[in-house]
C-alpha cells in the first residue's frame, strides 16, 4: 500500500510542480486584474461540476462497488459492471454539457453576481466558461477509469493526467499571441488538456485489461446498490462544493483582484492537499474496500492509522510554513511580471488563514474512508452538509470585515468541523479505531513542528541578508534558504523523536491481505 502511496504522492508531486510552473506563468501573464478574475471564474465553475458528478461523488461510490464485485464475483462482472455505469456516465455527461451551454449566461450571472456591474468582463468570464466546460466531459470519464485502475492496483497514469492539464495550459499560454487574449489560450488549453487525459487513461485501462466496454446499462443488484450509494454522495459532495461556490459568488463582490487572491493562496494550499491528503484518501479508500471485503477489518484499520500517521507527519511542516511565513512563499513563488508586492501580501493574508484548517483538510479523506469503504456514503453526506451550512454562514460573518482571507477562514473553521464531525460518529459506530503508533507519530510531529517553527521566526531576518546578495532573485533565495534549513532540522527532529518512541519502518508496515473468505 506504501508502495502505492508513495507513486501517487510523486506524481501528485509533479502535477503540483508543473502546475505552480503553469500558475508562475498565468500569474505573470494574467496577474491579478480584470482578466484573470474572468479567467480564474471560467476555470472554477467546470471544476466545481467535476468535484460534484466527478473525483468526489463517483469514487465514494464507485470504487468500494467495484471493488466488492471485483473480489465477489471476478473481473468479467467487473468489467461489465464498470461497462454499464460507463455508459450511464458518457450519456449523463452529455446531458450536462448541453446545459451547460445553452445557460452559460445564467449560470455565470449566479455564480459570480458581481461582474453584473462589470459587463465587459462578464462577457469574458461567458465565454472563457463556454470554452473551458468540454473539460468536465472528460474529465468525468477519466474519474471512472482511474476508479477502475487504483482498485486494481495501478495508480500511476491516473496521477500522472493532471500533469498534461499544466503542461498543456503552459502551451498554449506560449502561443497566446494566437487568440484573442491570454485568457481565452488558456481557456482553449483546458478544453484540450481535457481530450489528452481521457486518451491516456484510456490507453492505461486497455494495456492493463481493465477498460470496461460501453454496454447497455440493465438495473442490476450492482448497479442498483451503486445508485443508492450514489445519491448521498452528490448531495455530500455538493455540500462542499456549496461552500466553494459561495467563494465564487463573495469573491466576486470584493474588489477587483480578490479572486485572484484566492486562487494564487489555494494553488500553493493544494500542494499538500493534493500529494498528501488526496493521495492517502486515493489509495486507502480501495485498500479498506478490498480488505473489508474480504473480512480482514483488523488490516483495514491498520491501514487507515498508518496513513493517517503518515499524513500527520508530512502535513506538519506546511502548516507551520503558511501559517508563519505566507508571505515569503508568495513573493518567492509569483512576484513577477504582473504579479505585484501588493498582489503576493494579498494572496499570503488567505494563504495565512487556509493554513488553519490543513490538518483537518488533509485528514478529511482518510477519515470519509470509513464509511465509503462499508458502502455508507449518508454518513459523511450528512456531516459534510452541517459543515458547510456552518462554513456558509461563517462566510457571510467574516466577508466584509476581512475580505478574501475572511472566507479563507470560514474554510479552515468548516473543514474542522467537517473531520471532527466524522472522526467522532465514525468512533461510535467501530468504524475507525486510533492505535498507539497513530499517537506516537502525532505527538513526534507535533515537537518536530515546534523546531520548524523556531527556523522559520528567527531564520526569517538572517535569511533576508543572506537572500539580498542575489540580486533580482532575493525573493526565491530566501524562500529556498528558509525551505532547505527548515527541511533539514524538521527531518532530523522527527527521525530523532520516532526513534525515541520506538517507532521504526516494520512497525508501520502494512500486514498482508488475507485471502477473500
Amino acid at each position: 500500500m506504501y508502495r502505492n502511496l508513495l507513486s501517487v504522492a510523486g506524481m501528485t508531486l509533479l502535477s503540483r510542480v508543473t502546475g505552480f510552473l503553469r500558475d508562475v506563468v498565468l500569474g505573470a501573464i494574467l496577474g491579478a486584474g480584470a482578466l484573470a478574475d474572468a479567467f480564474y471564474i471560467a476555470f472554477r465553475l467546470p471544476n466545481h461540476f467535476r468535484a460534484i458528478f466527478g473525483e468526489g461523488a463517483f469514487n465514494a461510490a464507485f470504487v468500494p462497488s467495484y471493488a466488492r464485485v471485483l473480489e465477489t464475483q471476478g473481473d468479467d462482472h467487473a468489467r461489465r459492471f464498470g461497462g454499464q455505469i460507463l455508459s450511464l456516465l458518457l450519456i449523463s455527461q452529455i446531458v450536462l454539457l448541453g446545459l451547460a451551454w445553452s445557460f452559460t449566461t445564467e449560470l455565470v450571472a449566479l455564480l459570480a453576481p458581481g461582474l453584473a456591474e462589470r459587463p465587459e468582463q462578464f462577457a469574458l468570464a461567458v465565454t472563457m466558461t463556454r470554452i473551458t466546460f468540454p473539460y468536465l466531459t472528460c474529465v468525468t470519464l477519466v474519474t471512472l477509469l482511474s476508479g477502475v485502475l487504483n482498485t486494481h492496483g495501478k495508480f500511476a497514469a491516473a496521477a500522472f493526467a493532471p500533469v498534461l492539464l499544466n503542461l498543456v495550459m503552459v502551451g498554449f499560454l506560449l502561443i497566446a499571441f494566437l487568440f484573442p487574449n491570454a485568457g481565452v489560450a488558456a481557456s482553449f488549453g483546458i478544453a484540450a488538456a481535457g481530450v489528452l487525459e481521457l486518451a491516456l487513461l484510456i490507453g492505461a485501462a486497455r494495456r492493463a485489461r481493465v477498460l470496461s466496454p460501453l454496454v447497455r446499462p440493465r438495473w442490476s443488484a450492482d448497479t442498483k446498490q451503486f445508485f443508492k450509494a450514489l445519491g448521498p454522495a452528490v448531495i455530500g459532495s455538493a455540500g462542499v462544493q456549496i461552500a466553494m461556490f459561495a467563494d465564487t459568488i463573495i469573491g466576486s463582490l470584493l474588489p477587483t483582484g480578490g479572486v485572484s487572491s484566492i486562487y494564487y493562496a489555494d494553488r500553493i494550499y493544494q500542494l499538500p492537499i493534493g500529494v498528501i491528503g488526496i493521495a492517502a484518501g486515493t489509495v486507502l479508500l480501495p485498500e479498506m474496500s478490498r480488505r473489508l471485503a474480504g473480512g480482514d477489518e483488523s488490516g483495514a484499520f491498520h491501514a487507515q492509522n498508518r496513513t493517517m500517521a503518515l499524513t500527520i507527519a508530512l502535513s506538519a511542516p506546511f502548516f507551520v510554513a503558511f501559517t508563519l511565513i505566507p508571505d515569503v512563499i508568495m513573493r518567492g513563488v509569483f512576484q513577477r511580471g504582473a504579479f505585484t508586492e501588493e498582489a503576493a501580501q494579498a494572496s499570503a493574508r488567505v494563504l495565512a488563514a487556509y493554513g488553519y484548517g490543513l490538518f483537518a483538510i488533509v485528514l478529511i479523506r482518510s477519515a470519509v474512508a470509513s464509511f465509503q469503504s462499508r458502502g455508507d456514503t449518508r454518513t459523511p453526506m450528512f456531516v459534510s452538509l452541517t459543515a458547510v451550512a456552518f462554513n456558509v454562514a461563517l462566510k457571510i460573518v467574516l466577508f466584509t470585515p476581512f475580505g478574501a482571507a475572511g472566507l479563507a477562514a470560514a474554510t479552515a473553521a468548516g473543514a474542522w468541523v467537517n473531520f471532527s464531525l466524522l472522526v467522532i460518529l465514525a468512533r461510535r459506530a467501530g468504524a475507525m479505531r486510533f492505535d498507539p503508533l497513530l499517537g506516537k507519530v502525532a505527538l513526534a510531529s507535533g515537537l518536530a513542528a515546534l523546531a520548524l517553527a523556531a527556523v522559520a521566526v528567527f531564520g526569517r531576518a538572517p535569511s533576508a541578508e543572506l537572500a539580498g546578495r542575489f540580486e533580482g532573485l532575493d525573493a526565491e533565495a530566501q524562500l529556498a534558504i528558509l525551505g532547505l534549513s527548515g527541511m533539514l532540522v524538521y527531518g532530523l527532529a522527527l527521525w530523532a523523536l520516532l526513534r525515541a518512541f520506538g517507532v521504526s519502518a516494520t512497525k508501520l508496515r502494512p500486514p498482508a491481505r488475507k485471502p477473500p473468505v
